[in-house]
């Protein structure tokens, strides 16, 4: 619900455009906000307001009216506070005005209830699409879940994220654990990965210009029915989690390029290990020097070309070729054929994924 903060600022600015002092009590007396010092308030005069028919009342230098909320019933009392003819009309505009910031808080706080179950599958067929009228959420309407993962400052972030992408563009954010940010948006029919990818590239660099903050974004597929948003969250969660094991250097993953990754990824560890011995025996890839490693990564990223790859590791053609050799006699396989080589590509991911639930064991 709305913050005693927001009343504060609100009336506070009123209070600067009319120069009528105003307070915000609750039903029993007890101050919400306000602009002037309170403690002399006699609490029983708010509190029997409160309980009569009367909508306004004038006592002395106070106008009180009553804030009601989207239901009609009484949820605040608003002391318009000055001798000034103009002091009930401020008073009006005062309730009138806070009326609307609970009806629009309100709606956030439903919005985001309703996106949190959805995306979590804790609502049936039936209530999505009636939950969904009652909020005015479109049902039909190409959506794509953008997860934003971040390492600190998640209010900072989400505050930003919410001046990037409004409502009024059917945009919704939401989050259901710490540390990430989830962002259900709006897309064209036809809309590209290419145009999906430089949403998340526009998320990321904004995030780390405005706060100095370095974010992963992942995002699933598009998906056209609300019912289906959750698929596109657990797309986006998977890559997330894939990302940081496979492709660590990328601020921006995309379920849809994820690759052998995906699959490696849903493998017991059981059959991981099993793989590992029958490729390598106890010599497994880890135990490599880190210049192999980089050397071979370089390979694979030119295509195993020999050439190519010792130009950009700025060696000999003959040094690389004796590297590879090296590799060879530890591992067995000969990098230089394909099918050796996406044997080694292979595991090394599998080891890379193996040490991966190691270390979350261990967390």
């Amino acid at each position: 619900m709305i913050s005693n903060q927001i009343i504060l600022q609100s009336i506070t600015e009123l209070k600067t455009i009319t120069k009528v002092d105003i307070g915000v009590f609750e039903l029993n007396g007890s101050t919400v906000a306000a602009t002037f010092e309170t403690e002399d308030m006699d609490a029983s005069i708010i509190s029997d307001f409160a309980s009569s028919q009367a909508e306004s009342q004038v006592i002395g230098e106070h106008h009180f009216l009553k804030v009601l909320d989207d239901e009609d019933e009484v949820h605040y009392i608003l002391d318009a506070r000055a001798l000034s003819e103009d002091a009930y009309m401020v008073g009006r505009i005062g309730a009138s005005h806070i009326k609307e910031l609970m009806k629009a808080y309100k709606e956030r706080f439903d919005r985001n209830n309703f996106f949190q179950n959805l995306i979590l599958d804790n609502l049936l067929l039936v209530d999505i699409y009636n939950r969904a009228k009652k909020l005015h959420i479109t049902e039909m309407q190409p959506r794509v879940a953008f997860l934003v993962e971040t390492e600190n400052n998640d209010a900072n972030v989400e505050e930003l994220m919410r001046s990037l992408f409004t409502v009024q563009n059917g945009d919704f954010i939401t989050s259901v654990e710490e540390g990430r940010i989830i962002l259900i948006k709006a897309v064209e029919e036809n809309v590209t990965n290419k145009e999906l990818k430089r949403i998340a590239n526009t998320i990321v660099d904004t995030i780390n210009t405005e706060l100095l903050e370095n974010v992963r974004v992942a995002y699933g597929a598009v998906v056209h029915d609300l019912k289906d948003v959750s698929k596109s969250y657990k797309e986006a969660t998977m890559a997330v989690e894939v990302g940081k094991i496979f492709y660590v250097e990328k601020k921006v993953v995309a379920y849809s390029s994820l690759g052998i990754g995906r699959l490696i990824y849903q493998l017991p560890i059981s059959l991981c290990k099993l793989y590992i011995q029958e490729i390598f025996g106890d010599h497994i890839p880890e135990e490599l020097d880190e210049e192999t490693l980089n050397t071979v990564d370089k390979f694979f990223e030119n295509n195993l070309n020999v050439s190519e790859t010792s130009r950009q590791l700025f060696i000999h053609r003959n040094t690389l070729v004796y590297r590879i050799e090296k590799l060879q006699k530890a591992t067995g396989l000969d990098i230089r054929t394909f099918d050796d080589a996406l044997t080694l590509k292979i595991a090394l991911m599998v080891v890379n994924y193996m040490n991966y639930l190691n270390e979350k064991q261990d967390f």
